[in-house]
């Protein structure tokens, strides 16, 4: 091998390490089954209670986030709330809204930007967490990340500063991003629904009318069949409830 062709690839070797360690758009090594068993990440729970989790990202919008308080409230429901930082800063009234009506504010950065490095998630983070805090004098303890990218490196971060990893049921992301109709976001929850299930909608990022609209008739369903709304870290405490 020529001197030429051995700098080439050492410079493409550096390169690589430098994407993975600094680009948290890379995947993880470790899978989900790794993830779950240390606890670092939640997808869901493993129980019989009648139970889950509704969560709203990319929010609060003071349109729809507000809509979908109001209907929370009428049914006594709690959710968890994935708020992006720079969006609570223009609606705090909207986060104070959430923490007194006892519903849980969580971190999912400052600009939702999926793009980032380590080092400029990890300022994201402390702004939003210091933002929040200023608002409700609450600091979040859950961090989901942005489109639900990680790397093992970001895991490893966020796990040191003491967060806890939310991710959502596969099979419960309504996925009401897209504008789907208000039926097939219904039709999603309603025929897949589980105990211990972590389900995902967005209260912003765009029109959310499909999902105010859909979600009123989810609680009520799932009401019907007596289960209950409770905040994500309630769900994890009954996940690590000793068995009698």
């Amino acid at each position: 091998m020529t001197k030429r062709y051995s700098i080439i690839i050492t410079l493409f070797l550096v390169g690589i390490t430098f994407y993975l360690g600094s680009n948290l758009r890379a995947s993880a090594v470790k899978d989900r089954y790794h993830y779950e068993n240390t606890g670092e990440i939640v997808w869901e729970i493993n129980t019989k209670e009648k139970v889950v989790a509704l969560t709203f990202d990319d929010g609060p919008h003071p349109k729809y986030t507000a809509k979908i308080l109001e209907i929370l409230e009428k049914h006594n429901a709690k959710a968890t709330f994935f708020v992006v930082g720079e969006l609570a800063e223009k609606n705090p009234d909207l986060i104070l809204r959430q923490y007194n009506e006892g519903h849980e504010i969580a971190n999912h950065t400052y600009t939702h930007h999926p793009k980032t490095t380590l080092s400029k998630l990890e300022l994201e983070l402390k702004q939003t967490d210091d933002l929040i805090f200023s608002i409700t004098g609450y600091r979040p303890e859950l961090f989901r990340p942005v489109e639900g990218q990680y790397t093992d490196q970001m895991i490893q971060s966020v796990v040191k500063k003491g967060y806890q990893v939310v991710m959502w049921s596969w099979h419960q992301d309504t996925e009401d991003w897209k504008s789907p109709g208000v039926h097939r976001i219904e039709k999603k929850v309603l025929n897949n629904v589980e105990p211990g299930n972590i389900i995902l909608f967005h209260d912003g990022g765009g029109n959310r009318s499909q999902t105010v609209k859909a979600l009123e008739k989810i609680i009520e369903e799932l009401q019907k069949q007596d289960y209950v709304f409770v905040t994500v870290s309630e769900l994890i405490k009954i996940k690590n409830k000793p068995e009698k």
